[in-house]
């Protein structure tokens, strides 16, 4: 599989924003193949859970980074990005939606 595009979320206690976010990824219409990690920063509500979650729907795509400890968010990023395949990183944090047709554009 050629991945273009990373798409890289960095997430810590988002669980009221994060099935949003990922959906939002996850719905986009692309001619090119993508991946979408996600760094977790050992959150202690149920952001695990909703990666876990996806990760079963969509496991060629979702990449987890699950942090055994908090190392806060420039090395989540870091740990993130050190991991990214695609040739072009799209960068989101946990809180936030791509619009629909937002990473074909921005392909483009």
């Amino acid at each position: 599989m050629n991945i273009l595009v990373s798409v890289c979320i960095v997430t810590y206690n988002q669980e009221k924003f994060l099935e949003q976010t990922l959906q939002s990824i996850l719905n986009q219409n692309t001619d090119f193949q993508y991946e979408v990690i996600v760094g977790d920063d050992c959150s202690t509500d149920s952001t695990r859970k909703i990666i876990e979650g996806f990760l079963i729907k969509y496991p060629n795509i979702v990449v987890p980074i699950f942090h055994k400890v908090n190392i806060g968010p420039i090395e989540n990023i870091k740990s993130v990005y050190k991991k990214a395949k695609g040739k072009y990183i799209y960068h989101l944090d946990g809180d936030d939606l791509a619009l629909p047709g937002k990473l074909q554009r921005q392909f483009d």
